[in-house]
């Protein structure tokens, strides 16, 4: 492979790359932005990682070749996502700042997700730097499967994204079906648009860890034989916490033992009403003593929970691809998630798990429960869950992104 650079700038404007991303709180593009940077710079190239800081702006090694630099814009504090707009142009300063500095050139700038892209590619522009664009969400995507009644994604957002894959030298989709709303939707130049699949540590997660089953069982106050079912990601509507909870209602008018609904995730900032009324759903239909809201996990703790898991949840309304799903995988945990967009892809039907084609409670207690009551079926997806996972490797989508690079 020739023409590979030497220096990148992963740009992600809305979170904050640390050396242990809480799960929920951090989120799966975190995951992916350090496994990536990892990966790369294994492969000899230095990676920047370039955030709007919480707190006082700081740089750090978070290892061999990756820099986190968390630069000022907006004050101090979190950010709700709608006020992110207003501050994308002192962010994509910070970064013409960093570049401008001896030394600061970037080979590549790839920016993750849409916010970031707007206030980096005037940064590539300046500087005649080729422009990778990751979207991670699209609006589109959101908008066509969000819940009745839920408001539409802002037009600038949508205008944005157009503008950003006309504009990108390369987008790089998580799935096919980013792709295909990429193309379809957005317009996106055929020629400029890269498939590349997450990858999974399938060293941290794995099944079959000794004494782990007991020390989440007792962490978590849930009774030996009770099964579990685990729900992973950030807290808001378009994850649709409430489906699993209203599924739990129906189990537990039938099932002896009830599961543990165990719910990781911290809110959107600005979807904290919806924790809120998860809650108050949980008492409502008297199962709240069946729900457990643990907030974000260390990936340790997550890898943990995975392991001791009987059921992985799904139950997104759309995935660009599903990290969840392939860390559940990896641990043998099956995974039960909603037919639609990228889930078709992260979970092989009958493989790593079930897909499941509705939005009804009822139907997702029923393919529930017979998972659970099914023992053999369900030991025979964890072995082929852990098979599945297996074929997706950080490595391989690092070496894809080098490719990537190269082309340009």
């Amino acid at each position: 492979m020739t023409g590979l650079p030497t220096r990148v700038a992963f740009v992600s404007m809305h979170t904050s790359p640390s050396a242990e991303p809480g799960i929920g709180d951090a989120g799966g593009m975190n995951v992916s932005l350090l496994s990536l940077a990892g990966e790369l710079a294994r492969h000899g190239v230095e990676v920047d990682l370039l955030t709007r800081a919480i707190g006082e702006p700081r740089e750090r090694q978070l290892e061999t070749g990756v820099m986190l630099r968390e630069v000022a814009a907006g004050g101090p504090g979190a950010i709700e996502k709608a006020g992110l707009p207003a501050v994308s142009d002192e962010f994509g300063e910070a970064i013409a700042e960093l570049a401008r500095r001896p030394n600061g050139h970037y080979d590549v700038i790839h920016a993750h997700y849409w916010l970031s892209g707007v206030a980096a590619l005037p940064v590539a522009l300046e500087f005649g730097i080729p422009f990778v664009q990751s979207f991670h969400t699209l609006a589109a995507m959101k908008d066509d499967f969000a819940e009745p009644g839920a408001g539409v994604e802002p037009e600038f957002r949508i205008r944005s994204e157009a503008y950003l894959a006309s504009q990108a030298s390369a987008i790089v989709a998580g799935s096919a079906a980013e792709a295909t709303f990429l193309l379809e939707r957005v317009r996106a130049p055929a020629d400029r648009v890269w498939v590349i699949p997450p990858g999974v540590d399938v060293d941290l997660f794995r099944p079959h860890r000794p004494g782990v089953g007991d020390r989440v069982r007792s962490t978590m106050a849930i009774a030996e034989g009770r099964p579990i079912l685990a729900v992973v990601g950030r807290v808001q509507p378009l994850k649709d916490q409430e489906l699993a909870i209203r599924a739990l209602g129906v189990l537990a008018a039938g099932s002896v033992p009830v599961p543990v609904l165990v719910i990781v995730g911290e809110p959107t900032p600005g979807d904290e009403e919806y924790l809120a009324r998860l809650r108050s759903l949980a008492e409502e239909l008297g199962i709240d003593e069946h729900v457990r809201f643990v907030g974000a996990l260390g990936r340790t703790e997550l890898a943990e929970l995975f392991a001791a898991a009987d059921l992985t949840l799904m139950t997104s309304r759309s995935e660009t691809f599903g990290l969840v799903a392939l860390e559940s995988a990896a641990s043998g945990t099956p995974v039960v998630g909603f037919q639609g967009s990228g889930m078709r892809e992260s979970v092989a039907n009958g493989i790593s798990g079930v897909l499941v084609n509705s939005r009804d409670p009822g139907v997702w207690a029923s393919t529930i429960a017979g998972l659970l009551a099914d023992r053999e079926f369900r030991e025979s997806l964890s072995a082929t869950a852990r098979d599945h996972a297996l074929g997706y490797t950080w490595a391989a989508s690092a070496t894809a992104l080098l490719g990537v690079y190269a082309s340009l």
